[in-house]
């Protein structure tokens, strides 16, 4: 008899978080804070704003401005946005190798973040980074909305809420701890993988594709 043929392979998906995980927005944000509260005179910490980020932009306002200005805020932020802080925003190391890594496996990156998306577009274009799409306007559980839609079977960032994220999406969690969340905290929230940056993730993905189904 002759024996039975092995199941295709699942095409590979994988899904990335975009501040602290693709890219190094601090300096941006940072130049963005700075001007809202120049224009506004509100008093804002800058400095501390960017050792929070992940979550999105209204829980941050909410620190610096009262619940009923925050919508207004939030729109005016993001409408200076593309003037300070495309500019000075880095990628972070291994990014660009990492979406090639990808590419060059057959598969797909998709770009999932709670950014504003057109913003995260001008970023990733801006840097010559290359996903096979960007979704915009989801943050932590509802990341797995998107994550669902394009099939990924992995998703990477670098939040505790990137972790929910992927785990509500039933797929595989590799943190990287290049953003607010240690390896502790990250592992804690259920990370099935963390690496120390995306330095690490071409290494990975091939031992993750040697086995994978």
């Amino acid at each position: 008899m002759a024996p039975m043929p092995s199941p295709p392979a699942l095409p590979l998906t994988v899904g990335f978080d975009l501040d602290m995980t693709l890219i190094d927005s601090r300096p941006g944000i940072h130049a963005a804070f700075v001007a809202l509260a120049a224009e506004t005179g509100a008093v804002i910490d800058a400095d501390l704003a960017v050792t929070r980020l992940g979550p999105p932009l209204e829980r941050e306002l909410a620190h610096w401005f009262p619940a009923d200005a925050v919508p207004a805020m939030a729109d005016r932020y993001r409408e200076i946005y593309p003037r300070y802080a495309i500019e000075p925003t880095l990628a972070m190391p291994g990014a660009k190798d990492a979406i090639q890594a990808v590419h060059e496996a057959g598969g797909r990156a998709v770009v999932v973040t709670a950014k504003h998306e057109p913003n995260a577009k001008l970023h990733l274009s801006h840097l010559g980074i290359e996903p096979h799409a960007v979704v915009g306007w989801l943050w932590a559980e509802a990341k797995a909305e998107a994550l669902r839609e394009y099939g990924a079977g992995v998703y990477v960032g670098d939040h505790t809420g990137d972790v929910r994220g992927a785990r509500t999406a039933g797929a595989l969690s590799v943190a990287v701890t290049t953003g607010p969340c240690d390896e502790t905290e990250l592992r804690a929230a259920g990370a099935d993988v963390v690496l120390p940056d995306l330095t690490a993730f071409r290494s990975w993905l091939e031992g993750y594709q040697a086995y994978r189904p």
